[in-house]
């Protein structure tokens, strides 16, 4: 259990994400997934990171239990610290990142996903951001990053989801494969990759980057505010005591 990494084929770093029995990561796997990436990220024989999960779904964002065990914000602060980290060191890692997602792609499953440089995806994967139902929010900036704004917009106000197929259809998803495949087809995408120098795909990385029309970390990173004020007003506690039905 946990996150751990593995060399699969030349040149690439398989980093794998284990918490069951959802994947819904508390605090310090967070921060793990975020040390781990950047590790192999500087690692001059890695030019490609594959990240998967194992269980039933890629990622069901933070561990609500953990924050709901918590009196104070410690759990609060500590989680939207840990997924600003996470999902800064996909988008940052040194070489392109492969994301090999199925199941349930939920919450920070969208931020790893939405951050990635590339998306292989099993047929059973769905997409989405539920944060509303669970008193939260935040993601927006990676779910836009997947679907076009109005797409996003719906997506996150309604706490729907969209398939592998639909996303694949938006040009967001390389590739949709049965689940038995996935692994397979996510290594050869990432192995392909890998195939190109060392010192030039990691100036292709910082290129594209410097390109991106929109600063994912500050943009994240201002919607978090709005997640902290969400719980300081009680909002948050009210909106999940009620599933997702607030009053006012």
């Amino acid at each position: 259990m946990g996150v751990s990494t593995s060399r699969p084929d030349k040149g690439v770093a398989r980093v794998t994400v284990d918490f069951p029995p959802v994947n819904a990561l508390p605090v310090h796997g967070w921060y793990e997934l975020a040390d781990a990436l950047r590790a192999v990220g500087r690692d001059p024989d890695v030019r490609c990171v594959l990240l998967a999960a194992e269980g039933r779904g890629f990622n069901a964002g933070v561990d609500i239990k953990e924050m709901q065990r918590d009196s104070g914000h410690s759990a609060l602060i500590g989680a939207n610290r840990g997924c600003y980290e996470a999902f800064a060191a996909v988008y940052e890692c040194e070489v392109p990142v492969v994301a090999a997602v199925h199941g349930f792609c939920l919450g920070g499953g969208i931020g790893l996903a939405g951050n990635a440089d590339a998306i292989v995806a099993a047929e059973d994967a769905v997409f989405g951001l539920p944060e509303l139902d669970r008193g939260a929010l935040g993601a927006a900036t990676h779910l836009a990053r997947l679907v076009p704004q109005h797409l996003m917009r719906a997506l996150y106000y309604t706490s729907r989801t969209a398939t592998a197929a639909e996303l694949h259809a938006h040009g967001s998803v390389w590739k949709v494969v049965p689940r038995p495949e996935l692994s397979a087809a996510a290594l050869e995408l990432a192995a392909e990759i890998a195939r190109k120098d060392g010192s030039l795909i990691r100036l292709a990385k910082a290129a594209i980057n410097g390109i991106d029309p929109v600063d994912v970390r500050r943009s994240y990173r201002f919607e978090q505010g709005f997640t902290f004020e969400a719980n300081l007003s009680g909002v948050a506690d009210r909106v999940r005591d009620t599933f997702g039905k607030g009053t006012a």
